[in-house]
């Protein structure tokens, strides 16, 4: 069973930075697509980023390309979401993902519990 635990989330101002982390335990997701998501109160869940196992294959939002980064690294099991020019917009729980078939496909099989990124004015 694999378990996915997500970090680094807080508060933060206007144009600060974080990264968050996703440390998966389990099994090796060296093979895995992984990727990042987000929920903000009274919306429906979207996509923010994906990255192909190899790391070599990343996708972003639209609402977030040239500000966030998805980034992984297979020898600690670890994928990272580094968010820099946040926005009020961007707060929101942030959830980590793995096991989608193809990037394109968004069909996770695991998630994790979520870490919330408060982005105040």
């Amino acid at each position: 069973q694999v378990q996915l635990v997500e970090s680094g989330g807080g508060l933060v101002q206007a144009g600060g930075s974080l990264r968050l982390s996703c440390a998966a335990s389990g099994r090796s997701l060296a093979a895995t697509i992984m990727g990042w998501f987000r929920q903000a109160p009274g919306k429906e869940r979207e996509f923010v980023a994906a990255i192909s196992g190899s790391g070599h294959i990343k996708t972003h939002a639209d609402s977030v390309k040239g500000r966030f980064t998805i980034s992984r690294d297979n020898a600690k099991n670890t994928v990272y979401l580094q968010m820099n020019g946040l926005q009020t917009e961007d707060t929101a729980v942030y959830y980590c993902a793995a096991g989608s078939r193809l990037i394109t496909t968004r069909d996770y099989k695991y998630w994790g519990q979520g870490t919330q990124v408060t982005v105040s004015s």
